[in-house]
C-alpha cells in the first residue's frame, strides 16, 4: 500500500482539502485499496478540529466529502509510515526537510510539483481571505491530485 500524507500549517484548510480530493479521485479510479491518503499540520493550532467550514462547503459544492477528518499534528513516525509526504507550500517543505530524518528526506516533496500545468509552486493559504481563496485552493488541489495520481501510476502502480 502506498501512503500519501498532505501537510500544511494547521491542517484545517489546504491539507484536508488535498486529502479529500485525492481520496475522491482514488475511489473514482478504483485505487482506494492500493493508495491511502491522510493529512497533518505542522502546528497544533487546531488539533482535533474538523476542517474549516469554508473548505468543507467548497469541496461539497463539487461533490467531494471531507467527512471524518480532524486536524492532527505531524508526528515523527509519519516520516517512516508514509511513502510520500507532500508539502502544500515551500515554507512547509523547508520545515518538513528540517524535521525529516536524513534517510527519509527523499519522501518529502512539494505538492504542486506534480502539476506541471500550474505556474505556481505554493497552494496559497485561504484562511484569512474570502471564498475565492477556497475555490482557488480546490482548483489547484484537483490539478495537483490528478498529476500525483499519474505519477504514482507511472512509478508504482
Amino acid at each position: 500500500m502506498i501512503k500519501v500524507l498532505f501537510v500544511c500549517t494547521g491542517n484545517i484548510c489546504r491539507s484536508p482539502t488535498a486529502e479529500g480530493v485525492f481520496r475522491h479521485l482514488l475511489l473514482q479510479e478504483g485505487l482506494a485499496d492500493k493508495v491511502a491518503a491522510d493529512s497533518a499540520g505542522l502546528n497544533n493550532y487546531h488539533t482535533g478540529e474538523k476542517p474549516d467550514p469554508r473548505s468543507i462547503a467548497t469541496a461539497q459544492s463539487r461533490g467531494i466529502s471531507l467527512d471524518g477528518q480532524s486536524s492532527r499534528l505531524l508526528q515523527e513516525s509519519d516520516f517512516c509510515t508514509f511513502s510520500l509526504i507532500l508539502a502544500m507550500d515551500r515554507g512547509h517543505l523547508k520545515q518538513l526537510n528540517n524535521r525529516a530524518p536524513s534517510d527519509r528526506r527523499q519522501r518529502v516533496k512539494l505538492f504542486l510539483d506534480y502539476s506541471p500545468s500550474v505556474d505556481i509552486q505554493d497552494v496559497p493559504d485561504p484562511y484569512y481571505g474570502g471564498q475565492n481563496g477556497f475555490e482557488l485552493v480546490l482548483d489547484l488541489v484537483e490539478e495537483g491530485s490528478r498529476g500525483l495520481l499519474a505519477a504514482l501510476r507511472r512509478d508504482y502502480l
